[in-house]
């Protein structure tokens, strides 16, 4: 039986000068040959790169929306979400010539009026708190490892500086390939698991057996 995984990273893209993070995270998904899905906050796209977006497009890759400003958007106004949405959305679709498909909310931060005014599905996923500078990769790789079953989204980050999540991702790929895992990107992960994401109030961290817990409701 197949088994299928999804790593998603967020934050990207860099725009500190000579931060490249994101791109030596598409060097790591080049050489094992996988691909990833990407969640970029749009107010961190520059003319400058807008080419290691194009990049991971040219990967296999899929861009996703992270909102404008990366604020919390649970606690926003109606209008205010919609900008954070369309924003990002439009500026995604310009560069790369696709519209977004999935939404992840900064900080997981869901309301009621997130729900009625972004249209898409809402994406989470399995973290390692790799946010935090003190979480080495040894813990990293180790609470992914310990994570994984069929059809797991990693809730994953490539914002600038953060080494420990390259050395994470470069060690459990190969193992985790080995182990009989295919790493797909997000929007092939739902349809090779035949799950449709389009559901009421979905926060999705697993593309697959939802008895367990994987669609999550807005508190």
């Amino acid at each position: 039986m197949s088994k299928y995984l999804c790593l998603t990273f967020d934050d990207g893209p860099n725009n500190t000068p000579g931060d490249t993070t994101m791109n030596d995270m598409l060097d790591i998904l080049e050489k094992y040959k996988v691909p990833a899905s990407f969640f970029l906050i749009g107010n961190k796209i520059t003319e400058e790169n807008k080419k290691v977006i194009l990049r991971a497009v040219s990967l296999g890759c899929d861009i996703q929306n992270h909102s404008w400003s990366h604020g919390f958007m649970g606690q926003m106004t109606a209008e205010q979400i919609k900008e954070e949405y369309k924003k990002c959305d439009d500026l995604i679709t310009e560069i790369t010539g696709v519209r977004p498909t999935f939404f992840r909310p900064p900080y997981i931060s869901v309301s009621e009026l997130m729900y009625e005014n972004i249209k898409v599905p809402f994406i989470c996923g399995r973290g390692c708190n790799d946010w935090e500078p003190d979480k080495d990769a040894d813990f990293r790789y180790k609470v992914m490892l310990d994570s994984t079953e069929n059809g797991v989204l990693y809730l994953l980050h490539v914002m600038e500086g953060n080494k420990a999540t390259l050395e994470a991702v470069d060690r459990i790929v190969p193992e985790l390939q080995a182990q009989g895992y295919e790493f797909v990107n997000l929007p092939d992960l739902f349809k090779k698991c035949g799950v449709e994401p389009a559901q009421d109030h979905a926060l999705w961290t697993i593309a697959n057996n939802q008895k367990q817990g994987n669609v999550w409701s807005a508190q």
